[in-house]
């Protein structure tokens, strides 16, 4: 008989890659979503298209239009279901969103993964659960770490970080934004589920994570906005930093590959840093310049001074310990590879608009 996944989030970026990549290997994949993205961001950030898509194209596919933060519902379908693994990727995902609305996004984060949580505990104590967590779990602490200001980006200029920011890094005594607070929150319980109960649970605490099926907006999806922009001729707003702040970006499909591994040989209460590392890691400056070299479009963008509190200057995540526990696992995609696919998504969606 075929396994069982159960993916939160099942139409948002990760969330859709993940039932993609299990359904190929014959799992039946059951999503839970209820479209909540559109009422964080509105219209733009609308996420039933991937549904669809997702019931089209997947055969063993079923959602469920189930909201995290219903704590019966959740209990019940859970254990309706019985799943062999559980990932959770549902989130209320901006900064600036989380202190418009503290509550929903403290009770979708943190209270909707403690429902999830506790009926995994309550159907199955063996079975691997996957969280997508946050580098916004570190707050700004990593501001502090000294820089150097090179011409297009920001760097590490502390050796001990050459690497980048590795999960021993630590998360007290910073500005986390409400957002980071309540992932934070989420991530320590995901840990203390694993160590208290034994249950296999890990957080990913993800850099950049993108793709073609991005539902990009300005308060969430970096890339994905930024191309949107850079074809429709829309101004991008750049927050402080000059444009020189660092990401590192990982594609979507590189993430469900991990969470495959992990669920082949899941450990209790572990933590990653989930992203693209050095060689994948940009700056907004170097992001337009590889996007207008794909589209022959100029970037048009204003810079504010003013940055978002609690952003991050220089970013990028230190792989080390995800290889080293996981070694058969690499990153397929490069940033180019990425920037290409997000580029041709968006002028296919262009195309069908029109």
């Amino acid at each position: 008989m075929s396994k069982k996944l159960l993916v939160t989030g099942s139409s948002g970026l990760i969330g859709s890659e993940v039932c993609h990549h299990f359904s190929e290997r014959g799992w039946r994949v059951h999503g839970f979503d209820n479209n909540q993205r559109a009422v964080f961001f509105g219209p733009q950030g609308d996420t039933r298209w991937n549904q669809q898509r997702l019931e089209a194209t997947l055969p063993a596919f079923q959602h469920h239009e189930v909201d995290i933060r219903d704590r019966p519902t959740v209990l019940e379908a859970v254990a309706s279901i019985k799943p062999d693994l559980i990932v959770h990727t549902a989130a209320q995902p901006s900064h600036d969103r989380a202190a418009a609305i503290p509550f929903d996004d403290f009770d979708t984060n943190a209270v909707g993964t403690l429902n999830l949580l506790e009926a995994a505990r309550r159907t199955d104590l063996d079975k691997p659960f996957v969280f997508l967590s946050t580098n916004k779990v570190y707050g700004d602490a990593p501001n502090r770490i000294k820089l150097r200001e090179l011409d297009t980006r920001w760097d590490y200029a502390d050796p001990e970080f050459e690497n980048g920011i590795p999960e021993s890094f630590g998360i007290d005594q910073c500005m986390h934004s409400l957002f980071g607070a309540s992932k934070v929150a989420a991530d320590v319980m995901v840990q203390e589920y694993g160590r208290y109960f034994g249950l296999p649970t890990c957080c990913l605490r993800g850099g950049c994570l993108t793709g073609p099926n991005h539902s990009g907006v300005e308060l969430h999806g970096f890339l994905s906005y930024l191309v949107k922009c850079n074809l429709e001729g829309r101004e991008y707003t750049v927050f402080g930093y000059k444009g020189k702040q660092v990401r590192d970006n990982i594609h979507a499909a590189d993430v469900a590959a991990f969470i495959e591994a992990f669920s082949d040989n899941p450990r209790p209460g572990e933590v990653y840093n989930l992203g693209g590392g050095r060689e994948n890691a940009c700056s907004i400056l170097e992001a337009f310049e590889i996007v207008q070299s794909m589209t022959g479009n100029k970037q048009i963008f204003t810079t504010i001074d003013q940055a978002r509190k609690g952003d991050h200057i220089c970013y990028y995540s230190d792989l080390r310990k995800i290889r080293d526990h996981y070694p058969d696992w690499t990153l397929k995609y490069s940033l180019q590879d990425t920037f290409s696919q997000i580029v041709e998504a968006w002028q296919r969606r262009q195309a069908e608009t029109t």
